[in-house]
């Protein structure tokens, strides 16, 4: 899915990328019974071209950030900035991969078709299509599935797909919503170092959603965990692992181990109703701020 409806503009920083701000943000979902509050209170920014993962308890409200960033649901309260433009709609220069990656692909389209879609609706002309559709999916590992309909891939296929569709709509900011919690290990190891790739390449601004913290810490520069509902930003945890990342040597690093335990830590006092850092009880504290 791509999002070009809305004339804001998203200026670019020198990467490549837009910034975001969150600003006390929050969402109180109203319906026939009682109001739910969702999100209580967020606010925190993501720099142009930095690469941000959520984490947080089943029900915290991750998946409504993002759609309230994409513009697909309005905000009770706060302020969502792109770019220095007030987020009110989806807005321009900004995609989203989901993890429903069948349901967002057209199956009577070819694979060069569906990557093809957003840019006709962007309005890039014909070559430059061209370019971009067999650019984006020889990136990702594809180039000699151009013909194939979706129904004829695996599901990381599928999801590659997805992610070229996202990569060759060249966007300021992309958003991923759990992308990979559908498929093998292996698969899911592939398509981490994919994104990483493509994120350094194209020095776009990613926000991308997991439930999977060992994923959260070996993706990110940064980790935000997020309380239970109402949700607020319980820490921003810096990762301090380097540019370059492998995933054996990444993942056998005493600092990744360290990441980890603080994380998991972090979620259950979430789970458990702690709101701030200042009253988590931590056996091992002392994560980078």
């Amino acid at each position: 899915m791509s999002s070009t409806t809305s004339p804001a503009s998203t200026a670019a920083g020198p990467s490549g990328g837009a910034r975001l701000v969150v600003r006390n943000l929050r969402k109180v979902y109203t319906g026939r019974g009682e109001p739910v509050e969702a999100i209580a209170d967020l606010t925190f920014e993501i720099r142009p071209g930095e690469l941000v993962c959520v984490v947080g308890p089943s029900g915290a409200g991750k998946t409504t950030l993002l759609r309230c960033v994409a513009g697909l649901m309005p905000a009770t309260s706060g302020e969502l900035v792109l770019g220095g433009s007030a987020i009110t709609g989806p807005p321009q220069g900004m995609a989203v991969v989901l993890q429903e990656y069948g349901r967002s692909l057209f199956p009577w389209l070819t694979v060069a078709e569906n990557v093809e879609l957003p840019l006709k609706e962007k309005g890039v002309g014909k070559a430059r299509r061209a370019e971009l559709v067999g650019e984006t999916l020889a990136a990702v590992g594809l180039g000699d599935v151009t013909g194939s309909y979706p129904w004829q891939l695996s599901g990381g296929m599928q999801q590659r797909v997805a992610i070229a569709r996202a990569a060759a709509y060249e966007p300021q900011v992309l958003l991923m919503d759990e992308p990979f919690a559908a498929v093998d290990a292996q698969t899911r190891f592939e398509l981490e170092d994919l994104v990483r790739t493509l994120w350094k390449r194209l020095g776009i601004t990613v926000v991308f959603v997991t439930h999977d913290i060992d994923e959260a810490i070996y993706l990110g520069e940064r980790v935000l965990v997020l309380s239970a509902r109402p949700t607020v930003v319980l820490e921003d945890v810096v990762v301090g692992l380097g540019a370059e990342r492998d995933q054996l040597e990444t993942r056998g690093h005493a600092e990744f181990a360290r990441l980890r335990t603080h994380v998991y830590e972090l979620v259950q006092q979430a789970k458990a109703g702690v709101r701030s850092l200042a009253d988590a009880h931590l056996t091992h504290p002392g994560a980078a701020t």
